[in-house]
């Protein structure tokens, strides 16, 4: 097989995976680890190879050349506080059986790295850079971020080139992925990490302009506009574009068609440095964790209720993200020059 990946990057990967299973999900020796994974992609066995590392004495099970049920057996016989770390180039499908659910049903510890697929060559040492993790900086700019949008009363968006995204109306309490799991019931998720995400308690308080330089396309990869587009928000729909492509308006399209008009729901504080403007990976998922903002179009939203939204009736949750010059609670600056300012 081609190797385009330099041998440093199973170094890079074991130190960055050494520090998370240390210090964000704090796997201890008197825990089994198991380890599923596929070697279809050069990225899988990178991770794969790392994980021997950091932990040699886990069970490691190659996806596709065992069955299914068998896997199940050995779920079936981990305790609580195991841990399941799945390296996926797609994503694993056993049936019905939605595997991260399930594993947190039964009180485990789970990594999921999926879709590794899409992060090809370069790609995939930007991915391994992206599970460094710096516990200082994800715990204390993370809560502190959570306490800004928590006890704000407003906030804006400054997208450069006068597009400022208004939000008249205090957030939905802020949700952390930044790898403390205190007081939480599951410990772990699809990484990497690096996300603080609400939204407007009032979706119709939320007007103004924001230019997106990328959005998840049908796909679920990035696609990068040759210039951002505007989007033009009133009482928290969009209502028209500047610069669009037939791209993002089909996808807005696809949207109305559906739910008859296109909210904007989810406002991100992505946190994750190994991603920017200028350093990206194609998957959407992935790319979530951009150092910057992010916003949700469409109705769908698993973590936060409106009156006016039924959750049967909303099926869009498309991710863009906004230029980012400037991010403001109350009246207080808290992003600039690319980075958190708490």
């Amino acid at each position: 097989m081609t190797s385009t990946l330099p041998p440093s990057a199973v170094d890079s990967a074991e130190r960055n995976l050494r520090d998370t299973l240390t210090h964000a999900i704090e796997h201890r020796a008197a825990h089994a680890a198991l380890i599923v994974y596929d070697t279809r992609t050069e990225l899988n066995r990178v991770l794969t190879a790392a994980y021997r590392r950091v932990v040699p004495e886990a069970q490691f099970i190659d996806f596709d050349s065992t069955t299914p049920d068998v896997i199940l057996g050995i779920f079936e016989r981990l305790q609580a506080g195991d841990l399941v770390v799945l390296v996926q180039s797609t994503s694993f499908r056993m049936d019905a059986y939605r595997i991260r659910i399930e594993l947190f049903k039964r009180g485990l510890k789970v990594i999921e790295h999926v879709h590794l697929s899409r992060m090809a060559g370069e790609q995939g040492l930007h991915y391994i850079d992206s599970l460094a993790y710096d516990p200082a900086y994800y715990r204390g700019v993370g809560h502190a971020l959570k306490a800004r949008i928590d006890s704000a009363r407003h906030g804006a968006v400054d997208s450069g080139n006068g597009a400022r995204l208004v939000f008249a109306s205090p957030f939905e309490s802020a949700k952390l992925n930044i790898g403390d799991y205190s007081g939480m019931n599951n410990i772990g998720g699809q990484f990497p990490l690096g996300e603080v995400f609400t939204e407007a308690q009032d979706l119709e308080a939320v007007s103004g302009r924001a230019r997106i330089f990328v959005f998840g396309d049908t796909r679920f990869l990035v696609n990068r506009p040759a210039t951002p587009i505007t989007i033009i928000v009133d009482k928290g729909r969009v209502v028209g574009t500047e610069n669009s492509t037939p791209e993002f308006e089909n996808m807005l399209y696809i949207i109305r068609e559906h739910e008859g008009e296109v909210w904007l729901r989810e406002l991100g504080f992505g946190m994750n440095r190994a991603f920017s403007r200028d350093c990206m990976v194609d998957d959407i998922g992935t790319y979530e964790r951009m150092c910057g903002i992010h916003l949700s179009l469409g109705a769908k939203h698993g973590v936060y209720t409106k009156p006016q939204l039924r959750r049967k009736d909303a099926r869009y949750h498309i991710d863009v993200f906004a230029v980012t010059e400037g991010v403001y609670l109350d009246d207080q600056r808290v992003y600039r020059d690319g980075a958190w300012q708490i």
